[in-house]
C-alpha cells in the first residue's frame, strides 16, 4: 500500500511538472515580469490579456494598472515577433447609478452600461529588445482602439522609457483606418 501511494504521488508530481503553463515556459526563456498597462483613453479597460495571459486589473480612464503574472519574452528578439492583445472597453464612470435598493432600476442601469462595452483584439509588433534587460510587458491603450507595447524595465514617464505619449490623449473626430 505504501508503494502504491508513493507511486501515485510521484505520478501526480511528474504530470504537474510536465503540464507547465505557457506563461511559465515563456518566462524561463527570457527576462520575465508582470503584465502592466497604461490607459491613454477616456474609456475604462474592463479586462485585457497578452497572448491569452490575463492582465488581471481593471484600468480606469487615463490611468495605469495591471499586475498579471507572468510574461517573459524569448531570450533572443527576432524580426516579425508579435503579441496579441485582447481587451474590452466600457464606460469609465458610474453616472446614473441608482444604488442596490431597487432591483429593476439597478438591472436597467447595468444593461445600459454593458451595452457600451466593446471587445477588441489587435496583433502588434514586439519592439526590438536586443541588448536590453526586459521586465514583462506594458500595454499602452491608445485612442482609436490602438495599442503599443514595450518590454522596457524603465517606468512610464521616465526619460529612458521608450513610449513618450501623454497620459490623457483625446480621441480624434475620425480615426484612421
Amino acid at each position: 500500500m505504501k508503494i502504491t501511494i508513493c507511486g501515485v504521488l510521484l505520478g501526480v508530481f511528474l504530470m504537474t511538472g510536465c503540464s507547465q503553463p505557457k506563461a511559465e515556459a515563456q518566462m524561463q526563456s527570457g527576462g520575465a515580469g508582470t503584465i502592466e498597462a497604461i490607459n491613454h483613453t477616456k474609456w475604462a479597460i474592463n479586462h485585457f490579456s497578452v497572448n491569452g495571459q490575463s492582465g488581471i486589473d481593471i484600468i480606469g480612464p487615463f490611468d495605469g494598472g495591471g499586475g498579471g503574472c507572468c510574461y517573459g519574452v524569448p531570450a533572443v528578439w527576432q524580426p516579425g515577433m508579435t503579441v496579441r492583445i485582447d481587451w474590452e472597453t466600457g464606460r469609465g464612470d458610474t453616472d446614473g447609478f441608482p444604488g442596490f435598493g431597487d432591483d429593476a432600476k439597478y438591472l436597467a442601469w447595468e444593461k445600459k452600461m454593458k451595452a457600451e462595452n466593446h471587445q477588441h483584439s489587435k496583433t502588434v509588433p514586439l519592439p526590438d529588445y536586443t541588448g536590453q534587460e526586459t521586465c514583462g510587458i506594458t500595454v499602452h491603450f491608445l485612442p482609436c482602439d490602438d495599442v503599443k507595447v514595450t518590454t522596457s524595465c524603465f517606468t512610464y514617464g521616465s526619460p529612458s522609457y521608450p513610449i513618450k505619449l501623454p497620459l490623457e490623449m483625446k480621441e480624434p473626430k475620425v480615426c484612421p483606418k
